[in-house]
Formats: structure tokens, C-alpha cells, sequence
């Protein structure tokens, strides 16, 4: 009989057992992985989840604003977006490509290429575009194309406080002036935040901050606004119509040592990176050295007086206007005859001038000129700051102490040489210098006698009178006092005969000193070179406008004033 029963198949009693076995313990291997994983390694796990759609995100902190004396704005951070793209998710028309190339004035090619460009989750479209352009490329609604909120700096004076304040790159990190120096204090510290991504990688959930920015300080400067635009104006003038290759302005306020204002010539606008160059960003009257000429020559006179080597009226044969020192000849422009000590500063006798320096040790006189801070930087906090160079006295020979008596063999830079003159306008003592606002007068090192010091101011005042070197610094209500100077510019090792650096430090009110300014032209060529035609009356423009702006009472007649019909050429030639 044939039936239609499938054949049944039995396994031997081992084989199933064994079968039963290998069952029994791949189940138990599993549930032992799984309790590991699930148990043991759970943070690992958690991480590798997490990974998928969890991202730690920076916080930016927003950068330090930056004011003059008076709260006016001078630096500001303002918010600006970034175009970027994840060139994986992106998706995008040839007429979106058209309409994308438009807005952030790229070409179609290089977009092209940022936005497929190969092994890349983030690409930079374009940085820094303004809101209004940011928001017409969100709506072309491009798949993998997104936003990052930055900040740009805005510098509400332009150029006329470009070289205090600086620039910060496209990262907002300081690069030059203010923004450099004070990098650390004004950036503050980033933070972190943790949120959730969607597959386009868009942010869809915040979850946790980690750790909160820490916003930049704020910064109060020194800088009046007011000062520091007429500085810059006044000097634009002056090298414009000298016709001069470059310039620079330093005004302190002789009683705190803070810089009310600093400029200098050829500038930029750090609101516009093309006009940005070396040549440009070169802060002149800090990283620039020269030999100051004759407007080193007050402190030559004061060591002389301090140690007793001569008075105010003490007499000095300079006939017949020149004087051998070994091989070498010192002249003067022209025969000025017997001169007081008082009349070799108000005319700039270098033959008077340097008979005194050589009566002096050369160590007495290299003191002097190294307490006054020349050969060591001023610790003003500008990053780049030159020392200027003030060589040891054990190398001087006779004739180079004799012509660095009148600035010559002696390098400083403008901001050295206005800050040495706070000896002179503080009764002996040199004032530390600062951009930072400061409540109160500071204390001072002593470098001369009170005696001393008023009695070299006395001399300064005459030099700013007719028969002295600066009538052209005189100003209607106040007493002044300076001193000129006139350099040939040295070029390559070699003393160049027709190129002059010309320059003038100052101060007023004579009687009771405030402000000092110091003024340097390089390369005057429209005919006049000498610091009391060209450097004095920028003083005296900027000055006058400073003492008005500050309401300082005048210390002299309205019509103090004296005319005069030609400019005595009296001042010094190197």
C-alpha cells in the first residue's frame, strides 16, 4: 500500500544535544553582551548615539567697546553673518547658482568649487555679509546652505584714530594699535553650548550650555576725540603743504602723562581693509626713530646746571661760529658772538651747546639722557614700541659727545622725546605715560631740581619769541614755551644734504604747563625746512584748539602775540 506521508527525520541522541547546546549558548552570549554594553559601556554607547545628531557649538563673547576720555564711542563690535555651506547636502539650481553669485559678488566658478568640494562637512561661502544681503540668500532656500552670526569692528572715527586704535582681523582678533596691545582684556573667553541637529545639520534643539561666554572688557582711553581730530587735521595740512613725505603728532597732558592724542601720516581706514598697507599701519611716532636735532639741546643745558657747570646768565664765547673738535667742525649758522646760556637756547648755538657738553664727564651727561628715558621704551602698552638707541658713555669720543649735545649720534622716537619734556613742565620729574584714562596726577621720577627745571622753562619761553627759533608757535593768550629742531635725515649710514626731519616740543601754559605736544615732518620739500617754519605752527594750531577744548584759563594778554615780518633762520644744522 503506497501512502503520502512525508519521510520523518531522527537525529541521533548526541546531535541533538549538541545542537540544543550551541543554541543555549549563543543566547547566553548575547544576553551577556547585550548586559555589558548595556551596563558596562554605556557611556561609550551613549557617546556614539549621541554623535549622530548631538554637536558642541562655540559661543562667541562679544568683544570690548572702546571710548575716549569722555564715553565716546571709538571701537565697536556690530553682528554680521557668515554664508557656509556642507557641500554633502547641498543642492542647487544652475538659476540659484546665478542668483547666489550675485549676491556675494563671487564668481560662479569659485563658488562651484566651494560648493562641492570633496571630504568637506564645512565650507566658507563668503564671510562677514551684511544682514540684509544674509537674509536674501536664506530665502533662496539652497538645501546645505546656512548661517553663522558673527561680529564685525566698526570705527566710528575712521582715520583719524587709526594709529591708537588699530584693526582686528577677520576673526576679530586685534592685529595693530589698541586692539593688539589689549587683545586678552577686550576679546574676553569663548563659550560652549550643546544642541541637536537635524540631517541638513540644522540646529533644531538647544540642550545644555556648557560653559557661558565671558564677555570682553570695556576700555576708557586717554584719547580726547576732540584733540585727536584737529591733531590729525592739522597734520594732513602740514604735510600736504610741505609736501612732506610723512608726519606725526604726540599731545600729552603734562600733569598725568596721559596721551591725549597721537596721529600720524600716511594713514588708513580700518574700515576698509584696501587701504591697509606696511607703509600705512606703521605707527610713526612710536616704532620710528630719528635724530631729534637741537631739540635735544635743553637737556644738555640742564645736566650743565645741575652740576653746577654754568647758570642761565653764564657767558659763551661762540665766535667766530664754528669750533674744532679734533679733525671735525661744528658750526653755527651764522657768527652769533658771546651768547648767555639762556640766549644758546633761544638761538640753538650748537658751537655754545656743544662747548658745554664738553665740560661735562661724559657719564654726568649720559645719565641725564638715560634718566629722561631716552634709549628705553616708554611702556605706553603699544605692542612694537622702539627703544630709540642712547650709546653707553665708555664709547663717546669728543666729538660724538659734542654733536649729541645737539641731537646728533642719539636716536629717539617722537613719543620718547615729548614724554622727556614732562621733566621740564613737572618741576624735575619724568611722568610715566599711559592710553588708559587716569583720575589723578601720578608720581614721576626725579631727574632735575625744581630749580633747574623752571629755570630751563624760562629759557624755553624766550626760544618761542622774536629773536628765538619758534615766534611761529606763539599763540594769542598764552604763554609758550619749545624748542626746534632741525636734523639732516640720516640715510643708509650717511647724513643725506637736502633731506631734514623738522621738529618742535612744546608746551602751555608756560606759567602753570598742562599739555605738551611734539610735531615731526619727515622730508619737508616745499622749500622751508627748518622745525620753527614747519613743525611750530601745527603746534601752535593744535595747541590753541586743545587749551579752548579743555577750558584752561589763558596766562597771558589777548594780544600777546608779537608780529614780525621774516622768519629768522636761526635754527639749528646738523
Amino acid at each position: 500500500m503506497i501512502t503520502n506521508q512525508p519521510p520523518q527525520i531522527k537525529l541521533s541522541a548526541w546531535r541533538s544535544f549538541l545542537l540544543f547546546s550551541l543554541l543555549v549558548l549563543g543566547l547566553i552570549s548575547l544576553a551577556g553582551r547585550a548586559a555589558y554594553l548595556q551596563g558596562m559601556h554605556h557611556d561609550f554607547l551613549q557617546e556614539k548615539g549621541e554623535s549622530r545628531y548631538s554637536r558642541v557649538v562655540e559661543m562667541n563673547a562679544d568683544r570690548g567697546m572702546i571710548t575716549d576720555r569722555n564715553g565716546q564711542i571709538l571701537a565697536i563690535s556690530s553682528p554680521i553673518a557668515s554664508v557656509h555651506v556642507d557641500p554633502k547636502l547641498v543642492k542647487i539650481t544652475p538659476e540659484q547658482l546665478k542668483q547666489l553669485s550675485k549676491l556675494l559678488e563671487t564668481p560662479s566658478t569659485v563658488l562651484e568649487r566651494r560648493l562641492h568640494r570633496e571630504n568637506s562637512r564645512f565650507v566658507y561661502l563668503k564671510r562677514q555679509v551684511i544682514p540684509e544681503i544674509a537674509e536674501k540668500i536664506m530665502k533662496l532656500k539652497i538645501p546645505g546652505i546656512d548661517l553663522t552670526y558673527e561680529s564685525k569692528r566698526y570705527y566710528p572715527e575712521g582715520e583719524h584714530a587709526a594709529h591708537v586704535l588699530g584693526f582686528t582681523d577677520i576673526n576679530d582678533k586685534g592685529q595693530e594699535g589698541v586692539e593688539r596691545g589689549w587683545q586678552e582684556i577686550l576679546a574676553g573667553e569663548l563659550g560652549s553650548r550643546r544642541v541637536i541637529k537635524d540631517n541638513k545639520g540644522r540646529i533644531v534643539e538647544d540642550i545644555e550650555n556648557i560653559r557661558l561666554p565671558k564677555q570682553g572688557q570695556d576700555l576708557i582711553l586717554s584719547i580726547d576725540r576732540r584733540i585727536q581730530y584737529r591733531a590729525h587735521e592739522e597734520l594732513k595740512e602740514a604735510v600736504k603743504l610741505n609736501k612732506a613725505k610723512a608726519g606725526s603728532i604726540v599731545v600729552l597732558d603734562a600733569q598725568t602723562g596721559e596721551i591725549l592724542a597721537l596721529t600720524n601720516l600716511p594713514v588708513y581706514n580700518p574700515n576698509n581693509r584696501s587701504t591697509i598697507s606696511n607703509d600705512k599701519i606703521r605707527n610713526r611716532a612710536l616704532i620710528d626713530t630719528f635724530e631729534p636735532g637741537s631739540t635735544l639741546k635743553p637737556f644738555t643745558v640742564a645736566v650743565a646746571m645741575e652740576v653746577g657747570k654754568v647758570n642761565s646768565n653764564t657767558v659763551m664765547q661762540t665766535s667766530p661760529g664754528l669750533m674744532q673738535v679734533g679733525r671735525r667742525t661744528i658750526r653755527d649758522v651764522n657768527n652769533k658772538g658771546e651768547l648767555t646760556v639762556a640766549e644758546i637756547i633761544q638761538q640753538s648755538s650748537n658751537v655754545g651747546t656743544a662747548k658745554i657738553a664738553l665740560s661735562l664727564a661724559p657719564q654726568t651727561m649720559w645719565e641725564m639722557l638715560n634718566r629722561s628715558g631716552f634709549g628705553a621704551i616708554t611702556h605706553s602698552g603699544f605692542p612694537g614700541e622702539a627703544s630709540g638707541v642712547l650709546r653707553s658713555y665708555n664709547t663717546w669720543r669728543p666729538i660724538e659727545q659734542a654733536t649729541m649735545s645737539y641731537g646728533h649720534g642719539i636716536s629717539t622716537s617722537l613719543m620718547q622725546l615729548a614724554r622727556a619734556y614732562t621733566i621740564f613742565t613737572s618741576g624735575g620729574e619724568l611722568k610715566p605715560v599711559s592710553l588708559m584714562k587716569r583720575d589723578m596726577p601720578v608720581m614721576g621720577q626725579r631727574v632735575i631740581s625744581r630749580d633747574t627745571a623752571l629755570a630751563m622753562s624760562r629759557m624755553l619761553e624766550l626760544a618761542t619769541k622774536p629773536g628765538g627759533t619758534a615766534p611761529l608757535a606763539q599763540i594769542n593768550g598764552y604763554r609758550v614755551a619749545g624748542k626746534t629742531g632741525t636734523a639732516h635725515k640720516l640715510i643708509d649710514g650717511q647724513y643725506a644734504k637736502k633731506q631734514y626731519i623738522s621738529t618742535f616740543v612744546g608746551y602751555a601754559p608756560a606759567s602753570n604747563p598742562r599739555l605738551i605736544i611734539g610735531v615731526m615732518i619727515d622730508e619737508p620739500s616745499a622749500g622751508k625746512y627748518f622745525g620753527g617754519a614747519v613743525a611750530a605752527p601745527v603746534f601752535s594750531n593744535v595747541m590753541s584748539n586743545a587749551l579752548h577744548s579743555l577750558n584752561i584759563p589763558p596766562d597771558a594778554p589777548a594780544n600777546n602775540v608779537v608780529t614780525f615780518t621774516a622768519m629768522p633762520e636761526m635754527d639749528e644744522e646738523g
